[in-house]
């Protein structure tokens, strides 16, 4: 093999390697509350699964702003904040049509501050042992590493199924 074909050979075999590292992009996450656990997906494939904290209330639905329960329902991910107090975040659509109706009904407001977020600078040490207890206000906690992962396969527009 002459050194023009084994040049040429390592550019494919490069191209190769780039194409195989590149992530695929989720296009659905599930939370199980139940579980603690937040599975992305591509298609029918399980991208990942993490474990994560819940708000402190984590049984049924969110009803009312201040209830410190995570949402159930179908969403997506209609925003990313780079600048979050939480490290990296991924703002949920909560409120639906129906959530909103939902928490008027019951004479309150439904709130919307719903994430998927990282641990704020403070308490970053902790990492996965702040899974010990759910701590948050109805957002859905994993680690700064597992968020900066998140972020880079989660784009904006991905539907979020939150299950019991």
């Amino acid at each position: 093999m002459n050194g023009r074909r084994i040049y040429q050979l390592i550019l494919v075999i490069a191209a190769l390697r780039g194409v195989a590292s590149t992530p695929t992009q989720a296009d659905k996450i599930v939370i199980v509350k139940s579980a603690r656990t937040m599975t992305l997906l591509s298609g029918a494939n399980v991208l990942k699964t993490y474990k994560v904290a819940l708000g402190t209330v984590p049984v049924g639905p969110k009803r009312v702003e201040g209830d410190h329960k995570t949402p159930e329902g179908n969403y997506v991910i209609d925003a990313k904040n780079a600048h979050s107090q939480f490290h990296l975040s991924l703002h949920i659509s909560y409120p639906s049509e129906a959530d909103q109706q939902r928490a008027h009904s019951a004479g309150g407001r439904p709130g919307g501050a719903i994430m998927i977020h990282g641990l704020a600078k403070s308490f970053a040490f902790l990492g996965p042992l702040h899974r010990q207890t759910d701590w948050t206000d109805g957002c859905i906690a994993v680690t700064n590493a597992e968020i900066e992962e998140i972020w880079k396969l989660v784009p904006v527009g991905t539907r979020v199924e939150i299950q019991p």
